[in-house]
């Protein structure tokens, strides 16, 4: 993710804040949220608002008392929606421009640090984003995670390993109780997705058959492997990257790392390629 030069999917106007708020931007207050995740020349959509985390509700206050400092120093204006505790919402203006922006406290608990970026300062990594993504939708029924959802699916990691890994960060879920509140979402009308800024048409018929696929992908994954690895992902030693294990072939021979999350996420150790055990709070219970 880091030190991208390619043209992404933000707005004009969003570039400009982007790159000015990457000042403030620190290993505890990143870019995430739908800005973040189609940060990619390969994106789908626009996002329409810029999302910052940080890792306490402390932090929300100190991170936008700074961005404001520098937003208003460089002539533009704020007119914030909400103020509360761990979550503060604004418009941001100069002249007829304006994007929303969000400061929100979420979970320092993650699979990966944050990535170090040029354009956005530091960013979510694209893993715990698309998790992150996966657990938005099984709790709101929204047009625009559904599209995503689809995104992180092919050019993250596949879905089944995302609700696999899913239930790492929220372990009130088991892969398969989470795949029951997933499978009613992605019954979408075309004019719901006409409203979103694609980058491309939206096609529901391919869209629904990638959907029910990856439904049944994620069930048979989450039956065929051990319930102690629940909450995991899965680190390819040669790829450099997580990956879906093969059925029927044990990891070692796939020179596959079992890889937990942790607070503050955790740099995958490739010559590890033992079974660990999950840290306190992690994996299934179904």
């Amino acid at each position: 993710m880091a030190n991208r030069t390619v043209t992404v999917p933000l707005t004009d106007f969003q570039q400009i804040l982007l790159a000015l708020l990457a000042r403030t931007r620190t290993p505890d207050s990143y870019l995430a949220g739908g800005a973040a995740l189609h940060f990619t020349p390969n994106s789908v959509r626009y996002s329409r608002d810029l999302d910052f985390f940080q890792d306490s509700t402390e932090r929300v206050a100190s991170a936008f008392a700074e961005d404001e400092k520098l937003l208003k120093e460089a002539g533009h204006s704020l007119d914030i929606e909400i103020s509360q505790p761990g979550f503060i919402r604004a418009v941001v203006r100069r002249g007829a421009d304006a994007t929303r922006i969000d400061w929100a406290h979420d979970s320092a608990w993650r699979f990966m640090p944050v990535v170090r970026d040029a354009m956005g300062g530091y960013v979510l990594h694209d893993i715990d984003l698309a998790i992150n993504k996966t657990l938005a939708l099984a709790g709101r029924d929204e047009p625009r995670d559904f599209v995503d959802i689809l995104f992180v699916h092919e050019h993250v990691l596949p879905f089944a390993g995302l609700t696999w890994a899913a239930v790492g960060k929220d372990p009130g879920f088991s892969p398969l109780s989470l795949l029951e509140l997933l499978k009613r979402r992605g019954r979408h009308r075309p004019e719901e997705m006409a409203r979103l800024d694609l980058v491309r048409p939206f096609d529901p018929v391919a869209s629904k058959e990638t959907w029910l696929a990856a439904l049944e992908e994620a069930a048979t994954f989450a039956n065929s492997r051990p319930v102690e690895e629940g909450g995991c992902l899965y680190y390819s030693v040669d790829r450099q990257r997580f990956v879906l294990p093969q059925p029927d072939v044990d990891l070692a021979t796939q020179g596959l790392a079992i890889h937990w999350g942790a607070p503050g996420g955790v740099i995958p150790r490739p010559a590890d390629i033992r079974l660990q055990v999950p840290p306190k709070g992690c994996g299934a219970t179904e």
